[in-house]
């Protein structure tokens, strides 16, 4: 699984989410054992929480496009949400 690790790096976003998809289909199947099962969990949580990262660094990058009352076009950042069910920023 190693070399999955420096994938997902390279990929970004996609290779995370790939990750997870596959600790989801392994976890899912049942025939890991409690510790193994407990190491990829653990991974899984952390490939989410750096996506979660690369999300909200995108997010803060993104313009909207908005209309005046003018009919003119504008652009506008996206201004940051709070966190989600309870998560702190500094997680």
């Amino acid at each position: 699984m190693e070399a999955r690790q420096d994938q997902a790096g390279e990929s970004g976003f996609e290779g995370l989410m790939r990750d997870v998809e596959e600790i989801v289909e392994r976890l899912g199947s049942g025939d890991v054992e409690l510790e193994e099962a407990l190491a990829l969990f653990e991974r899984g949580v952390a490939r989410l929480r750096a996506a979660a990262q690369l999300l909200d660094g995108a997010r803060g990058r993104v313009e909207e496009l908005i209309e005046s009352a003018a009919g003119e076009l504008a652009f506008r950042e996206l201004e940051a949400t709070p966190a989600r069910n309870g998560e702190s920023d500094g997680a």
